[in-house]
């Protein structure tokens, strides 16, 4: 069921700004996504921010290719990509076309639609957890690839609404969670207190197997 307080959608103005800037304005926006099997929403409590060529930590650092593609389009799209061979992530696309910038998002409160985001999320235990990690998040909405282009302003799939965003004293920022370069840039924004925010990791290079 949809959440009465969602507010308004978010023009695609609010996305035509470095992702700097657009990351911690996403604190508290309500993120809907609507498929044949139903509608789930959350309250965005955790974001990252991505630029371009001069961002190392970027999906964009080495240039435009088929899977980056969306961040060099236009704003108020979704970028949603594969990682590790098993996780799907979702960025709302910021910035002027040909400039690529995104903002991950890390974690949200689900604020409607919650058995299904259960159902997709069997093994979560606690509410707070249904998507509490970028990747907890795109199973708890449904998003996958299919999703990746969707204009995020005109929706009917994905849509980002003004909702509730936090008090300004309660946004915190801090370091970037496990990348390998970039991590101390301090792009990552959250909710301060918020139990659905992320734990916060750093990067673990992984170790070759010898023998």
């Amino acid at each position: 069921m949809a959440n009465d307080d969602a507010g308004t959608p978010l023009p695609r103005t609010f996305y035509d700004r470095p992702a700097p800037e657009v990351a911690p304005d996403l604190l508290g926006r309500t993120l809907r996504c609507t498929l044949p099997e139903g509608t789930v929403e959350l309250r965005i409590t955790e974001v990252e921010a991505y630029t371009g060529p001069d961002d190392p930590a970027s999906h964009a650092y080495r240039g435009r290719t088929a899977r980056n593609a969306v961040m060099f389009g236009p704003p108020g799209h979704a970028y949603v990509y594969f990682t590790y061979g098993m996780h799907f992530c979702v960025n709302m696309v910021c910035g002027p076309a040909l400039h690529p910038g995104g903002v991950l998002l890390r974690a949200g409160q689900v604020t409607g639609g919650a058995d299904l985001a259960g159902k997709r999320r069997s093994s979560s235990r606690r509410e707070h957890d249904l998507a509490q990690g970028p990747a907890r998040l795109a199973v708890a909405l449904g998003i996958d690839r299919a999703q990746d282009g969707e204009d995020v302003v005109a929706g009917p799939v994905l849509q980002l609404f003004t909702g509730t965003p936090p008090a300004p004293e309660l946004i915190r920022s801090g370091p970037r969670t496990g990348v390998a370069t970039g991590a101390d840039t301090p792009w990552r924004f959250w909710i301060d207190g918020d139990p659905t925010v992320s734990p916060y990791r750093a990067h673990v290079p992984r170790r070759r197997r010898t023998g």
